[in-house]
């Protein structure tokens, strides 16, 4: 997010975690999981009896632990009208010994500014992966269904609360209840009219169809070709699709064999998919360098499609294509 600078002494890993300031992490897919636990699971626990530190669901609670079942409505859900700031750790991490007070502290303090959501990552394996997080304790904020900032390890108090209000600062006019209790906002933005068209594709995705998705933003760009949110949204859902079946040993299979082209690109999708940007655009590009002909064409086009992923500004594109030029030329 522009305007909020990433902590000093945050590690490299936390950067995966951010990269999905681009659309490139799908943290939709939690939901599907989410949705059949609940079904598997009627009777159990309901929503926020997760074993919260403080308050329940829905409430205003400043501290809540969360599960894969419940992140899309803890999470996703809460994250559209405040800042929530998610606490990946473990039993067996020292520095999240640390760190976890002061953060549970900080949030109890915001009078319901923000929440804090606590995942063990032991417990709930797939949140730490849709956040391609490599280490703990690793701290994300998420506004609006989507990580803005991140950092990993234990930073000082002070660090953290100006990490905080930076972030309120920078939400405010984005979230109703960024910089003030849940609900108690001065004055409610007015509610802006949607879009049947992106609310078709919306609802589409929401049930896991993504060829109607695609469907209905073809026909949004059909009818307006210079439309962008369509474009990029609809390289999302293609995106989405293809990574969905994606077989994490592609990145295995593609390191044993680099002659193996479809495994090239499928570990690239995966990689991409899981945070390590970085890493797949280099394992395209050092691709395109190996193969010639229409090879090299599908290879270019693949990565080129990768690009459309994320914002045309971000450094981590502009030296892919850099790259890729040095590579085709």
């Amino acid at each position: 997010m522009e305007g909020v600078t990433q902590p000093r002494g945050s590690a490299s890993n936390a950067q995966a975690a951010s990269a999905a300031l681009s659309g490139a992490v799908d943290l939709s897919g939690l939901k599907q999981r989410a949705d059949a636990a609940r079904q598997s699971n009627q009777g159990g626990p309901q929503r926020g009896q997760a074993g919260g530190t403080s308050g329940g669901a829905g409430g205003a609670g400043a501290v809540i632990d969360v599960t894969e079942s419940t992140f899309q409505s803890e999470v996703i859900d809460r994250s559209m009208r405040q800042l929530v700031v998610v606490d990946l750790w473990a039993d067996w991490c020292g520095p999240c010994k640390q760190l976890s007070p002061v953060l549970e502290k900080l949030a109890a303090e915001s009078d319901g500014a923000w929440t804090l959501a606590k995942v063990d990552v032991d417990a709930n394996p797939r949140i730490s992966q849709a956040f391609g997080v490599q280490s703990i304790p690793t701290v994300v904020a998420i506004a609006a269904g989507q990580p803005v900032d991140a950092f990993s390890g234990a930073l000082p108090e002070s660090q953290i609360r100006q990490w905080v209000d930076q972030l309120l600062d920078a939400l405010r006019d984005r979230l109703p209840g960024a910089g003030a209790a849940d609900g108690q906002t001065e004055e409610e933005p007015a509610e802006e009219e949607q879009d049947p068209r992106f609310t078709e594709a919306e609802a589409a995705i929401e049930r896991g169809d993504y060829a109607g998705a695609q469907a209905a933003y073809q026909r949004i760009l059909d009818s307006e070709p210079g439309n962008e949110q369509a474009a990029a949204a609809l390289a999302q859902v293609r995106f989405a699709e293809r990574a969905s079946t994606t077989d994490p040993s592609a990145v295995e299979r593609a390191d044993a064999d680099p002659d193996d082209l479809q495994a090239q690109l499928a570990a690239a999708d995966y990689e991409i998919a899981s945070g390590a940007v970085e890493d797949g655009f280099g394992r395209l590009t050092a691709t395109a360098r190996r193969v010639a002909g229409d090879n090299r064409d599908r290879v270019r086009e693949h990565l080129v499609g990768l690009f459309d992923l994320f914002d045309p500004a971000d450094q981590r594109v502009a030296k892919a294509r850099r790259d890729l030029a040095s590579a085709l030329f």
